[in-house]
């Protein structure tokens, strides 16, 4: 029940983002998954979590910032 939750919360929270924001979000997200997964193997977990989500930021920025900019040209 939790976890319904949050994915809820979650996906509320994204509602009124641009695609640039999106992007961002679930890139940091994903990224730091990823990284606390990666960094936990060895022995840096939350290290690996905030580099990742970092990267995962930063990544989804650029892409969800470019499909923005493609969006608009189409219109």
């Amino acid at each position: 029940m939790k976890k319904l939750v949050l994915v809820m919360v979650a996906s509320l929270a994204l509602v009124g983002c641009t695609g640039t924001q999106k992007g961002a979000g679930i890139g940091a997200a994903a990224g730091a998954l990823l990284g606390g997964i990666i960094g936990h193997q060895s022995g840096h977990g939350v290290e690996g979590a905030l580099i990742g989500a970092g990267a995962g930021g930063v990544g989804g920025a650029l892409v969800g910032d470019s499909m923005d900019n493609k969006e608009a040209k189409d219109k």
